[in-house]
């Protein structure tokens, strides 16, 4: 679910209090003095408030220290910046990797300059290139992210055959599960490729606390519905 009103995280109804206290941002991480935060005390800065797509993924995902993949990229997809669909996907995906790679490596610095060469990566597929080229931004997303944690180059040998067959392997698994698009289940579908390539090639496994069950099906009119593996499970 996308919450338009209260509070961005949860939805719940936002709580003034009587004085300004230190509240702790959400997405950038950094404490304000504030007087307004919802009933579980989420609290977003007016800076993250004002972000657009990218800009809220990059900042949210080089100060998050979640190591679930999931768990980050659902965060951000509840943001109503990030619409239900569109090229923010593209990053998305490589960021929400990345981050969790890096957290469970405790690795800021190299993390922080990986997030951004994602984005610009990441920035340069236009939208809808899953029908107009036949590759999913948020599968090439994956390989986006193996080519940083490997130093990939157009002349490395194994790094460069690590990145072609995650992006490969991505796509296979969300041509299987067939059209019309939907950036939702594609990048939930792509994250799950990688974390299941982490471990065959890379013997690491990073963390998911629990199923997925989309909150998004209401926003998608094309929603394949009990066809879809992530629907309602």
């Amino acid at each position: 679910m996308s919450y338009k009103t209260g509070c961005l995280i949860c939805g719940l109804e936002l709580t003034y209090l009587s004085a300004d206290g230190k509240l702790r941002c959400e997405y950038c991480g950094k404490s304000f003095d504030a007087d307004v935060c919802c009933i579980n005390n989420h609290y977003i800065c007016d800076r993250c408030h004002s972000l657009e797509p990218n800009g809220l993924i990059e900042q949210y995902c080089r100060t998050t220290q979640l190591k679930d993949p999931h768990r980050i990229a659902i965060t951000l997809m509840k943001n109503p910046l990030i619409n239900m669909h569109g090229p923010e996907h593209h990053f998305l995906v490589p960021a929400a990797l990345l981050a969790a790679w890096y957290n469970k490596h405790k690795n800021t610095v190299l993390k922080d300059a990986a997030i951004i060469t994602a984005r610009r990566r990441a920035e340069d597929l236009k939208g809808g290139v899953c029908g107009s080229l036949g590759a999913c931004g948020a599968a090439i997303g994956t390989g986006i992210f193996i080519s940083l944690i490997t130093g990939a180059t157009p002349l490395s040998r194994e790094e460069w055959r690590l990145a072609n067959l995650m992006t490969s392997e991505s796509l296979k698994v969300i041509a299987e599960n067939g059209g019309p698009r939907c950036c939702k289940r594609n990048s939930f579908l792509a994250i799950d490729a990688a974390i299941s390539y982490l471990k065959t090639h890379f013997a690491t496994e990073l963390s998911v606390e629990n199923k997925i069950i989309c909150e998004f099906a209401i926003l998608n009119p094309e929603c394949l519905g009990e066809e879809c593996c992530y629907y309602g499970r």
